[in-house]
């Protein structure tokens, strides 16, 4: 086949995890910054453009798609859909798994537990809103933050009111969620593939902070997961249309919480503490969708 990997980067370790696995099995692997794709679009006839070279010939994409560049990414990924071409990750999943409020949006009515979490555009109901948590300590996030970054964890509901001011006053959309202390800064990232959990593993997060994030400073260890668990993790990939998802829960006194829903989870985490080769999983999965003939 040939493989290309949508990736800004060529040195990430996911990257170059996927090009390492797609080669060991004979595959041709280009790959392409997405940012730099030109789209250009007419009636039947829909190409997308590279450094000023109409790509062709490809049987598969790999998105590894940027936060901060979301709705580009879609569009590149959009362009190679409507081409027929096969993608690991559909655009629509990508948008709405990247908004964090859009996520827990579809998978609380889905019926999935998510933590309480509240977000409003007027300011003069924070107070009143932030009473509607039992705990005086609350969690705020960025709802386009990453990596750990944008999410604050207020002690009391004066000091959560003065973050959410202050992200208002930014312009930066945030919301407020409840914060589960039985947690203990921890949370379990259970990766899956094509309708299967191939991979778990407990974050914890560094002396002083309560982000479990790997990005951190928080370490990682295999984690073994109970048949709950994976039950929610292949359903909050299934309902957000995720083939590959990496799907991060809290473990609280009324079962597991969906925290988020990574569309393109690192490989590095997971793949390092687990010693599986999740990027030759991945390899696999594509082949087989490529040889059913499937678009996406």
């Amino acid at each position: 086949m040939n493989i290309a990997i949508l990736s800004r980067n060529p040195a990430l370790y996911s990257t170059q995890s996927l090009v390492r696995a797609a080669r060991a099995k004979h595959h041709f692997v280009r790959i392409i910054d997405y940012n730099n794709c030109d789209l250009i679009i007419e009636k039947d006839n829909l190409t997308v453009s590279y450094h000023g070279q109409v790509i062709r010939d490809i049987d598969a994409i790999i998105p590894r798609i940027g936060a901060s560049y979301t709705v580009y990414g879609a569009a590149v990924i959009r362009q190679f859909e409507e081409k027929g071409i096969f993608t690991s990750l559909s655009s629509d999943a990508l948008l709405k798994a990247r908004d964090k409020l859009s996520c827990l949006q579809l998978l609380g009515s889905k019926g999935l537990d998510v933590p309480k979490t509240i977000m409003s555009n007027n300011h003069y109901m924070y107070s009143s809103l932030l009473e509607k948590f039992s705990n005086e300590s609350v969690v705020i996030k960025l709802i386009n933050g990453t990596h750990g970054i944008g999410v604050v964890l207020a002690e009391n509901r004066n000091q959560a009111e003065s973050i959410l001011e202050a992200f208002n006053r930014n312009r930066q959309k945030s919301m407020m969620q409840e914060y589960i202390g039985e947690s203990k800064g921890s949370d379990v990232r259970i990766f899956v593939v094509d309708g299967e959990v191939i991979g778990s593993m407990k974050r914890t997060a560094r002396e002083g902070d309560f982000r479990s994030n790997l990005h951190r400073g928080g370490t990682s260890r295999i984690e073994a997961i109970s048949d709950q668990e994976k039950d929610v993790a292949l359903k909050a990939a299934e309902y957000l249309g995720l083939k590959i998802a990496g799907v991060d829960m809290l473990r609280s006194s009324r079962g597991p919480l969906i925290l988020e829903v990574n569309a393109s989870p690192g490989l590095e985490g997971i793949e390092t503490t687990t010693k599986v080769d999740i990027a030759g999983k991945i390899i696999s999965f594509i082949e087989r969708q490529v040889a059913a003939g499937q678009p996406v």
